[in-house]
């Protein structure tokens, strides 16, 4: 089905089954959650959460004050400057703070194709279609053997960063939920996060995570140190 929701432009992917914590003090995007806020108790609070391509999260400054509108960033063309998929969030944890922003915790539930942008209002809408997850062919034996890799992966990049890895981390059994966990806990560029939401099926997205784990793996062998980012967490959106 095709339907209308509410984009939050990220410089980052968000995942099915994944937690983001967000800081909203942008206008666009308070105005966002004000409406999210006036919804039913009961209701879901729903908005799509997709990566910036071209562009910037936060409203650029210039000669005559912030940019402002909603595609303010994202040039003349917003859907050019946004990728095409995204994911599907609930707004949980929602807190307006004393200066009117909020802060709430995305919570992703299911990918999306994003069809068209609408700037016309006060944050951006976008035409989508839901794209529900296919295990694929193989799904389970991969998963195995991605839990394997991924095993090792932690242990290089905690031993690159002098950090100790947690006892007892036991991976999910569902091959289509680790591949979401894997996917966001690498350390790798965004568009290559994006590549792997994108991913047609699970056993596709296992399959270039396993590619990816052995290469990052070889590569933390070699380097005498690593940026000291979280593994297993997201930053705070900036906006």
């Amino acid at each position: 089905m095709t339907d209308r929701l509410p984009l939050f432009p990220l410089s980052t992917a968000l995942f099915p089954g994944l937690v983001l914590p967000l800081n909203v003090f942008e206008e666009r995007y308070r105005a966002l959650v004000g409406d999210l806020l006036t919804l039913p108790e009961n209701a879901p609070r729903r908005f799509g959460v997709v990566a910036i391509k071209n562009g910037q999260e936060v409203a650029p400054t210039g000669q005559d004050g912030r940019d402002t509108g909603a595609a303010a960033g994202l040039g003349d063309d917003p859907a050019a400057a946004l990728y095409g998929y995204g994911c599907i969030a609930d707004a949980t944890g929602i807190a307006e703070r004393d200066d009117g922003g909020y802060e709430l915790v995305a919570t992703g539930l299911i990918r999306f194709k994003l069809l068209s942008v609408d700037a016309s209002g006060p944050y951006l809408t976008g035409a989508f279609e839901e794209l529900p997850d296919q295990p694929g062919s193989g799904a389970g034996a991969l998963a195995s053997e991605v839990s394997r890799v991924f095993g090792t992966y932690q242990k290089r990049l905690a031993g690159a960063r002098e950090r100790t890895l947690a006892a007892g981390q036991e991976f999910p059994d569902d091959a289509t939920v680790l591949s979401y966990l894997v996917a966001a806990a690498m350390v790798v560029e965004t568009p290559v996060k994006q590549e792997l939401l994108e991913a047609a099926d699970t056993a596709a997205r296992l399959t270039a995570e396993l590619r990816l784990l052995r290469r990052e793996t070889a590569v933390i062998d070699k380097l005498p140190s690593l940026p000291a980012v979280e593994l297993t967490h997201q930053a705070i959106s900036a906006n």
